[in-house]
């Protein structure tokens, strides 16, 4: 398990989750008290195959949700739905209460709902310091003929250079302000991209596996960042394959299945679930002895097993 180092920053948020998700059945499709994004009847379906058909899902505000499944699940596809990078077969969500189906991805994070992806995308021939500030939304100096007045924007600039000098601290990439984001690191660059999605100062983030590729080292700073997020207020989605990341820091698990949402309640909940087992695990093991990464487990017993192959998306 991760090292539980932020307990005294953590307590708060996770204490207002958890008195959140007190009332809430551990039950697929579950009724949340105040969500910030709906869900209804979503599917997505490339050639004979359905990746994704979600009948109804709804993430807490303020809360960190994780959203688990086997390799080929869908979650990486709903993601891509949800923020508009893809597009559904039919269905239907809102984002606090206004739908947003249908809407282009940029016109989505400016309504506060932003993503990083499992292959970050900086664009690495720019300078970190440039990454963060095109981040930023409602810039005035992004009109042709603003442009040509620097007095219209130039405060402006200003701010969104101070906001993304802060950011870049917040996330210890300070020191790697002038230097070209193809340098960075493979955790840098996650870290860049966490950064960057701030810039639009969101209300729901969404982390498509942030641990994937981190070395040990990085990975504990980036888990206190996204605890840090619901600190801050904003509500945290993601996608993740590490089984102790996900018991360590969310508040509520989303699991999948074959695109369907097969199980939801707090990390202990679903771990225990035997439609989970069955998901990972291979369906009605009853009690058999199955081999999972090289060790004879009893599938009755095992919660599910980590694993760490990119998902088909």
């Amino acid at each position: 398990m991760y090292a539980e180092d932020m307990t005294t920053v953590d307590l708060p948020g996770r204490q207002r989750a958890r008195e959140a998700f007190s009332s809430v059945a551990p039950e697929a499709g579950a009724a949340k008290p105040d969500p910030i994004l709906v869900a209804d009847n979503v599917v997505r379906r490339f050639g004979g195959l359905t990746a994704v058909d979600v009948g109804h899902l709804e993430v807490q505000r303020g809360a960190i949700t994780a959203i688990i499944g086997p390799n080929g699940a869908g979650k990486t596809t709903l993601f891509n739905l949800l923020t508009g990078f893809d597009s559904p077969n039919s269905g239907s969500w809102a984002f606090n209460g206004r739908p947003v189906e249908g809407v282009r991805s940029y016109k989505v994070a400016r309504l506060g709902m932003v993503r990083t992806f499992q292959l970050t995308k900086a664009l690495a021939r720019l300078p970190v310091i440039e990454n963060m500030r095109l981040g930023a939304v409602g810039q005035r100096g992004e009109n042709f003929w603003r442009s040509l007045v620097p007095w219209l924007w130039r405060r402006q600039e200003q701010e969104i250079t101070e906001r993304a000098d802060q950011l870049l601290a917040r996330f210890q990439l300070d020191t790697k302000r002038e230097d070209f984001a193809g340098s960075l690191s493979g955790g840098q660059r996650k870290l860049l991209e966490m950064a960057r999605a701030l810039m639009v100062q969101p209300e729901l983030v969404m982390l498509d596996e942030p641990m994937a590729g981190v070395n040990p080292a990085l990975k504990q700073s980036l888990l206190t960042h996204v605890k840090q997020l619901r600190e801050d207020g904003m509500t945290v989605l993601f996608v993740e394959h590490d089984m102790d990341m996900v018991h360590d820091i969310s508040d509520w698990v989303v699991v999948m299945g074959e695109g369907k949402i097969i199980s939801e309640g707090s990390p202990d909940q679903v771990m225990g679930d035997p439609k989970v087992i069955d998901a990972y695990l291979g369906a009605h093991h009853d009690g058999a002895v199955k081999t999972v990464a090289g060790q004879e487990v009893e599938a009755g017993d095992t919660p599910p097993p980590q694993v760490s192959e990119s998902e088909q998306r």
